[in-house]
């Protein structure tokens, strides 16, 4: 089958790469010539120019939009004037939902189908593959499905569960989660919970680094509330060996675990990493259809806001707090 990638960054490129091993023609743009030629060398056929791009590709035409949310409106409005009835505009990025329920109307007035892939797999999913979340009509995931087969883990990515052939694709990496946008909002809530399982292993880790907490001394003050037993808190962990313990038998074994245990290793300190955590959009939306639904999401939401602390948005309300501490005590 053959596909048009728009995007070439760390997940569109080893994408592109993924579907060439598996036979599939690829024709790529970007705006970096360099990112061209590198898959031009494996087999895809490049496209400078957005018409030229689409003038190599079979109608009817499938092309897949990996690039940032905040631009795929603007590839569409460019694209969209190329193509034709039947053809397939894919948008695999972090996308908030309602855009895709708007983008698949949009793009149906001119017989142009619209799907929406949530992809998740990082830079490690050219060889394990990546989990797709598929949102869009029957008709056309159908016809994606070669594609979706390609890109996905396969059965062997998991151990397989009594009675889950009845899910179909699902074992396989992939599902056909509903219409317009039912696949971005399920990534979204996938990288909500992600933000909390991160959140729960970097706290975990961090309570394990302050154990030895009795063997300093602290400060006997009113300002510095004492350890009451210091004795109980002696103990010099080596982290990195505890990752790697829990990633065997554990019950709290998972792929961010082995990541996390295999930085350990390298830098027992994390010297190389600051301690800003950014949030792409999907943290804050998932809280927010939680609010609109009137779900209860406490772990969600604290995971959130403790990336926001994470680059210094709390400074000020720690200011605020100081200043109010020392005004009414004087400390």
């Amino acid at each position: 089958m053959q596909l048009g990638m728009i995007g070439l960054g760390r997940m569109g490129a080893n994408m592109v790469k993924r579907l060439l091993r598996a036979g599939h023609a690829c024709v790529v743009h970007d705006k970096s010539l360099e990112a061209m030629a590198v898959l031009e060398k494996d087999g895809a056929v490049g496209a400078r120019e957005l018409g030229r791009f689409v003038e190599r590709l079979a109608a009817p035409r499938v092309v897949w939009l990996m690039i940032p949310a905040a631009l795929v409106d603007d590839a569409i409005a460019e694209l969209a004037p190329r193509l034709a009835a039947g053809d397939i505009v894919i948008d695999g990025g972090n996308t908030h939902w309602p855009h895709d329920i708007r983008r698949a109307k949009e793009l149906a007035a001119r017989g142009i189908r619209y799907v929406d892939v949530g992809t998740s797999g990082g830079v490690w999913g050219l060889e394990r593959g990546y989990c797709l979340m598929v949102g869009g009509d029957k008709e056309s995931v159908a016809r994606l499905a070669p594609i979706f087969d390609a890109l996905c883990p396969g059965l062997d990515a998991a151990p397989r569960l009594p009675g889950a052939e009845r899910l179909g694709s699902a074992e396989r990496g992939w599902l056909h989660c509903g219409p317009a946008g039912a696949g971005h909002f399920v990534k979204m809530v996938h990288n909500g919970i992600e933000y909390a399982l991160m959140a729960a292993y970097a706290e975990g880790f961090n309570l394990l680094r302050h154990a030895d907490a009795g063997l300093s001394a602290r400060a006997a003050n009113a300002e510095t509330s004492p350890l009451e037993h210091p004795e109980n808190y002696r103990y010099e962990f080596d982290l990195a060996a505890i990752g790697e313990l829990w990633r065997r038998g554990s019950v709290i074994g998972s792929w961010l675990l082995d990541l996390t245990a295999q930085k350990l290793a390298e830098d027992p300190a994390l010297s190389q990493f600051d301690t800003k955590v950014k949030d792409s959009g999907e943290g804050r939306w998932t809280i927010e259809a939680a609010v609109q639904t009137g779900v209860p999401a406490h772990v969600l939401s604290a995971a959130l806001f403790d990336r926001f602390a994470s680059r210094g948005e709390a400074d000020f309300e720690g200011r605020v707090l100081s200043a109010m501490r020392r005004a009414f005590g004087g400390h």
